[in-house]
């Protein structure tokens, strides 16, 4: 099964606020025809409504795809709509987090196959980062088309058992609000230090942004490219020694606040 029989077949897409909006947007500039699209979605935005897709139409009667992109907390009024696709020929996958494969095998039956993906917001530009994993009935064509779909949206990952998925939302899922936030303590301390905020914010902004990309473009690692632009007793140094404190600095608080977000994702998967 690849993108041309879900061209053929059909790819129904359930919720398209800005997750299933950034999908749909890179399935179509990668030549999806929109009328092989049917989606679903009580509160459709201009975006969509331009988008020339089946848009709230009845379902086809057997599409390669459906894809859940609702927020969590509507799966229970969202999943009788998709029931019926549930024989085996369709492969269903969920972007919805702290949703499990068993919840999804139990409203779709055994034979269905599924795959669940933990992507992240920077989908929404197209630098996003997605972990899959596959239940049981989930060929190793399936998560090939899976991975085809997602990788729309950024880089795709496969994890060896949906236990990991917990660890996964706590790094990269919800990973983003860390840096958003590292970027507003970064300006707020560069205020202190007597910059205007504008620009103390353009100053944090442009630093993240740009460590980041040059930390994926470059071979080194990361702890290297750490120690290239450290001078030995320059001002890089005396900074790293407060941030890489082993007991009061970033390291122990990273692990602290991670290891938060994972408890609290299997609280949630367990009701």
């Amino acid at each position: 099964m690849g993108m041309d029989e879900v061209a053929r077949r059909g790819l129904v897409l359930l919720g398209c606020g800005r997750m299933g909006s950034a999908m749909l947007a890179g399935w179509l500039e990668r030549g999806l025809p929109p009328s092989s699209v049917t989606v679903i979605d009580p509160g459709p935005s201009d975006w969509l409504s331009s988008r020339g897709v089946r848009l709230n139409e009845a379902l086809p009667d057997d599409p390669a795809v459906a894809l859940i992109a609702v927020k969590p907390q509507m799966m229970g009024e969202a999943l009788p709509a998709l029931q019926a696709l549930g024989g085996g020929g369709t492969l269903y996958i969920s972007v919805a987090a702290g949703t499990t494969l068993a919840t999804f095998g139990r409203a779709f039956g055994d034979a269905a196959p599924i795959v669940r993906a933990m992507p992240n917001t920077p989908a929404a530009v197209g630098r996003g980062i997605t972990a899959i994993v596959g239940n049981a009935a989930a060929t190793a064509a399936h998560l090939d088309l899976a991975e085809a779909l997602l990788s729309a949206v950024g880089q795709v990952v496969r994890l060896e058992d949906e236990a990991q998925m917990d660890a996964v939302t706590a790094v990269s899922g919800s990973g983003p609000a860390y840096v958003f936030h590292l970027i507003e303590t970064m300006a707020a301390a560069g205020e202190a230090e007597g910059l205007a905020p504008d620009l103390a914010l353009a100053l944090a902004k442009a630093t993240v942004a740009g460590a980041g990309a040059l930390a994926e473009a470059s071979d080194e690692a990361p702890g290297q490219l750490r120690v290239n632009v450290t001078s030995p007793n320059g001002t890089t140094q005396a900074a790293l020694e407060v941030l890489m404190d082993d007991e009061a600095g970033l390291p122990p608080l990273m692990r602290r606040a991670v290891a938060a977000a994972a408890r609290r994702g299997r609280e949630l998967a367990n009701g």
